[in-house]
């Protein structure tokens, strides 16, 4: 036979009749469709970039070391800083930290290790519901709760027990997935090798998910920084330094508020540099969230 009717390799058979044209109409469509998707996720990047790159170049511009030196001044008076808000911040964080990640994580431990499933699909459902409550509502609760009785009046206590409450559905929400996601290969192990329920769930469990547990801490810690309804209510504010646990303290989020609707070209501009420091903090603490979702689970 002669060599020029010999046939191609089946190999080339099968991706001649598996490839399209490119003028074809499903590719077209996938084309245009992926232009178009393309499109939707830089629209959808394009206000998280406008906010960051207007909060960056109005901050950036009011700022200086004074800032973190010196405490707010009065309307007429030019320079300042905001020391007090910032160290009140972080009191009040911690102090929702400190309530909120113990509850939380032990609540997720009940869910995932030793409730039953009705049980837990009820405190699942009751967890998100919380979730949704507006920050403002928390912020009510705990006035009526500890300010307006004068339990505690308006301290960084009533704020840090509003703010606990906003991260609490978070951090239950993410520990509660994490240690769904742990093999339960390591859970039959530890019980084949006589481990407790105690010592598998805090020597083998809780490690294991631990970087997943970092994540929802830190976002839980980065939404309660940026709140400013519940302190309003609770924490109220103060142009002076911080004064102790039971007296009214300021924050970056309510000196913002407080600033930037001032008719002072000066409190304008701290308001600038401390929505600048807010958004960083914010970050910083998204930065090692990734970063410990990034590590090894099991």
């Amino acid at each position: 036979m002669n060599s020029s009717f010999s046939q191609p390799p089946s190999g080339e058979l099968v991706r001649k009749s598996l490839s399209r044209s490119p003028s074809s109409p499903r590719t077209l469509f996938n084309n245009v469709m992926n232009v178009v998707a393309f499109i939707c996720g830089g629209l959808a990047l394009l206000p998280l970039l406008a906010v960051l790159s207007y909060v960056a170049i109005k901050g950036f511009g009011s700022f200086r070391l004074e800032l973190f030196t010196e405490l707010p001044p009065p309307p007429l008076v030019e320079g300042g800083g905001f020391r007090n808000a910032i160290f009140g911040t972080i009191i009040m964080v911690g102090i929702g930290a400190l309530i909120s990640v113990p509850f939380g994580v032990l609540a997720a431990i009940y869910l995932t290790e030793f409730s039953s499933g009705k049980v837990s699909r009820w405190i699942r459902f009751a967890t998100n519901v919380l979730s949704g409550v507006p920050s403002i509502i928390a912020g009510v609760f705990i006035y009526s709760l500890l300010v307006a009785t004068k339990v505690v009046g308006f301290s960084s206590i009533a704020g840090g027990v509003a703010l606990s409450i906003l991260m609490l559905p978070i951090i239950v929400r993410t520990t509660d997935e994490a240690l769904q996601l742990v093999s339960d290969d390591l859970r039959q192990a530890a019980v084949g090798l006589g481990a407790t329920n105690f010592q598998k769930v805090a020597l083998v469990v809780l490690p294991a998910a631990l970087p997943a547990i970092v994540t929802g801490t830190m976002l839980g810690i980065a939404r309660a920084a940026g709140e400013t309804a519940p302190l309003l209510f609770t924490a109220l504010f103060s142009q002076f330094a911080f004064n102790g646990f039971f007296q009214p303290v300021a924050s970056l989020a309510v000196l913002v508020f407080n600033f930037a609707i001032s008719p002072y070209d000066n409190q304008q501009s701290l308001a600038w540099a401390a929505s600048l420091i807010l958004v960083l903090m914010v970050l910083i603490t998204s930065i090692i969230a990734r970063w410990a979702t990034n590590r090894k689970t099991y």
